[in-house]
């Protein structure tokens, strides 16, 4: 009797333990289902009903939160901004990793109602940090651009330069300065990151170590946008002479920032899987504390007490992002804002795992010359590469011809392909 009563609390243990297991895993991804507006957002389907009014297709409004709905809503045209961000973080993303055994594969997010970019991130490693920080990114990128383009209704350029005096650049002296002037119409970054933040960050409470690595990584994605904003300027004057110059505040192409966030993932740091939260859960307390202690204030002071609240309340939204992580060698140095941050190690790419979502790196294109990480030794896995010969005919010396047509010739030329075993 005494056996079974062990087996039956040992089967209690475990089951508890697995459901526990799949809640974790399920909510890993809780605050990415949105990334499912880029399969989903076609034109037709976030197309405007009014000026005011948009239409969303229930496909859409499947992938979206409470609150980002209601972001949607209350700012109209953003909808369009963030599917178009979302595209170009998974543009930008299969660019960087083209030549990588993991290629950013995406799958049909609308038929298997999964994750756009499969299983992989339900773990907490360096491609996941990678698609968090691109996507945040491309959606602060969009968004700045979209406002100054007076695509959302809600924003519209930054001209929070036009107080400014003007400054000399590296290239300029002193006695150019008066020579120029801000003006144009600037990307709104500071709208761009406020409403990524709000939107992107939605699903993650900071409250557990997965959490706060998303967190973590959707920062990193804004703070790269942020600091890439350049100066341009266009001159004015007889003759092309230059003689005044207007100047304003521009977001670079995309590809500038996926380059740099790509150096970050070949450095990520790695953080330890049992970092210490108590600093957060002691001002938490502390905040509890102090609501618990405004309560007892007299009827007079209701007013302050009110106002007190608040700030509270905003002080608990900030403190979301107030948060140390620890390296895992304790001889780094603590990751920085733009670092990617990530604790577990990535599967291995080389085979086809179902259950992960990975595809192999069987039939793979990879180049016999290179020692990198597109040469066939590592891109195949040492499993070996196929050479094979094929014939392929492009259009080759084409030239414009009055008015307006372009004739070419078909060249046929044979082309080398290595593909892996």
């Amino acid at each position: 009797m005494d056996m079974l009563k062990l087996l039956y609390l040992c089967i209690m243990v475990l089951y508890v333990h697995a459901d526990a297991e799949k809640q974790s895993k399920q909510n890993r991804g809780r605050g990415s289902i949105w990334w499912g507006i880029a399969k989903a957002g076609e034109p037709n389907n976030i197309s405007p009903v009014t000026p005011t009014h948009i239409y969303m297709d229930p496909a859409i409004h499947a992938t979206l939160r409470r609150k980002q709905r209601r972001l949607a809503r209350e700012n109209p045209g953003v909808l369009a901004a963030i599917a178009k961000g979302a595209n170009m973080a998974i543009s930008e993303c299969q660019h960087q990793f083209r030549n990588r055994r993991w290629n950013c594969t995406t799958r049909n997010f609308l038929q298997r109602g999964k994750n756009l970019f499969g299983k992989i991130v339900d773990r907490g490693c360096r491609e996941t940090a990678f698609i968090y920080a691109i996507t945040s990114a491309a959606v602060t990128h969009s968004i700045a651009r979209a406002c100054s383009e007076g695509s959302i209704e809600s924003c519209t350029c930054d001209w929070s330069h036009q107080n400014e005096p003007p400054q000399a650049s590296k290239s300029e002296s002193v006695s150019d300065v008066r020579q120029w002037e801000w003006g144009g119409c600037s990307d709104n970054i500071v709208f761009g990151y406020k409403l990524a933040r709000e939107f992107v960050d939605t699903g993650e409470r900071g409250r557990s170590l997965r959490e706060k690595m998303n967190l973590h990584n959707n920062e990193a994605g804004r703070a790269h946008v942020q600091s890439e904003m350049r100066e341009e300027c266009k001159c004015h004057g007889m003759s092309g002479s230059c003689s005044v110059k207007t100047c304003w505040m521009r977001l670079p192409n995309f590809r500038v920032i996926g380059d740099s966030l790509k150096d970050r993932f070949d450095a990520a740091t790695k953080i330890q899987a049992n970092n210490n939260l108590r600093n957060n859960n002691n001002e938490n307390q502390i905040m509890r504390n102090n609501r618990r202690g405004n309560k007892n204030i007299n009827s007079n002071s209701a007013r302050e007490t009110n106002s007190v609240h608040g700030r509270g309340h905003n002080q608990r939204k900030q403190n979301r992002y107030r948060f140390s992580l620890k390296p895992f060698n304790t001889d780094h140095k603590p990751p920085t804002t733009k670092d990617l941050v990530y604790f577990e190690q990535s599967p291995g790419f080389c085979e086809k795992n179902l259950r992960l979502g990975i595809l192999g790196t069987h039939g793979r294109q990879c180049n016999d010359t290179s020692i990198g990480v597109d040469g066939c030794d590592i891109l195949c896995c040492g499993r070996g590469y196929r050479t094979q010969e094929v014939t392929v005919i492009e259009r080759c010396a084409c030239t414009f011809h009055w008015c307006c047509e372009v004739k070419c010739k078909k060249c046929i030329t044979k082309k080398t392909i290595h593909t892996c075993l």
